[in-house]
């Protein structure tokens, strides 16, 4: 099925399936609980799990299969960006046409950055990416204000030509009519579930590009790219060629980059110079290493496990901490908010860095390997249990008859 043998299916069925049951998993508490806090199931936060969820899967290919390290992806996000909001201002809000140009040109950026950039390796090629993301942040920021506008940020005005835009036309993101901003709430009991249109497009490309990603881990070309990681002399010893495959890597990764800019533009249609800051690259560099690089689903999790701390942990003031530990002695819930205040709200950087830390030293495989290790100890246990059966069933075979 999918041209995937039969182990793979199960896990992209997987994965499918929790992608699309999303804004039931991820509301587990009722609105009238004190830990309500926690729900994630909201279309803005969903979609942003889906967007950075594209963006590390793209990352992912270059750093995690090719073992290139790139702190300038922020370029090709920044770039879909601005090809989306551009093509709202020309055409309509279709967001279909504008994911299309958004995936080109940042195919077309990443060809020549890459070109250059893939001439060196190691630290160097870390810095040259670097280098190139910071001049077009600048660029975007400064010098190209016709196209960019600059700090304002990139966004459709009334003046704009829009020439397939009819005035009986939806005046937001659309995708041939269907509203990105269309929700659905289901109310059972204290539970509110909103199914929203956007988080599903979003959703479904999601699944689409994981999928790309799958075949290309499993396909001879992901076999050169870690071959590439391993050793790239021993290859170019060997007589191959390791710079197409080198470039093929960084370009579809920066098409990755690109397509997730572009949803973000759809999400809110609106780009600006920020999205290209080194900050952003750096932020995919933390999503991959700890959701863990070079493994499928890693790099989404990860991506969403920092998302969710941006989010809702970001949240958490100290008149929440008041109201969870309220029902203790005064003196003692002092001193826990004064413990926890520190870790939570605007100091959810602090908890976020001392689990990267904590997953860096014990967990160098990240958070894959600490679900691989904790599946591990399950089956350990199933197998003595099996033993202990199996020993004393040949025990018992063993007794001579009465």
């Amino acid at each position: 099925m999918f041209g995937l043998d039969a182990k793979d299916t199960r896990f992209l069925l997987i994965v499918m399936f929790l992608t699309l049951a999303t804004p039931v998993l991820l509301q587990p508490f009722p609105e009238t609980s004190s830990l309500a806090q926690f729900n994630a199931g909201y279309p803005d936060l969903m979609q942003r799990f889906a967007i950075f969820g594209i963006f590390a899967i793209g990352f992912n290919i270059l750093f995690g299969l090719t073992g290139y390290l790139s702190f300038g992806h922020a370029a090709f996000l920044g770039v879909g960006s601005y090809s989306v909001v551009w093509m709202y201002k020309l055409l309509d809000y279709n967001v279909l046409p504008g994911l299309i140009l958004a995936v080109v040109v940042s195919g077309l950026f990443a060809v020549v950055i890459g070109f250059i950039s893939l001439r060196r390796s190691g630290i160097y090629f870390s810095i040259l990416t670097l280098a190139f993301a910071q001049m077009s942040y600048n660029l975007a920021y400064s010098v190209l204000t016709p196209i960019t506008n600059g700090e304002t940020g990139l966004q459709v005005y009334s003046n704009d030509p829009q020439v397939l835009l009819t005035e009986a036309g939806p005046h937001l993101p659309h995708l041939f009519g269907l509203v990105m901003s269309d929700a659905t709430r289901v109310r059972l009991g204290d539970w509110v579930f909103t199914f929203n249109f956007g988080y599903y497009f979003t959703a479904i490309i999601a699944i689409i590009v994981f999928y790309i990603s799958l075949r290309i881990f499993r396909s001879p070309f992901g076999m050169i790219l870690r071959a590439i990681k391993s050793n790239r002399t021993r290859l170019d010893y060997a007589g191959i060629n390791t710079k197409p495959y080198m470039l093929a890597a960084f370009v579809v990764s920066g098409m990755y980059a690109g397509l997730a800019g572009g949803l973000l533009a759809a999400m809110d249609p609106l780009a600006g110079a920020e999205r290209m800051q080194w900050t952003a690259s750096g932020e995919v560099v933390l999503m991959t290493i700890l959701g863990g690089a070079g493994t499928l689903l890693g790099p989404v999790l990860g991506a969403a496990f920092i998302k969710y701390f941006e989010n809702i942990f970001s949240k958490i003031n100290e008149g929440v901490l008041h109201t969870w530990f309220g029902w203790l002695p005064d003196g003692l819930e002092d001193f826990i908010i004064t413990i926890v205040h520190p870790f939570v709200g605007e100091g959810w950087h602090l908890t976020l860095g001392l689990l990267f830390v904590l997953v860096v030293v014990f967990l160098p495989g990240g958070m894959i390997e600490g679900l691989n290790r904790i599946a591990g100890l399950f089956n350990k246990k199933s197998e003595k249990s099996e033993e202990a059966q199996d020993s004393k069933s040949d025990a018992r075979e063993s007794q001579p008859a009465e």
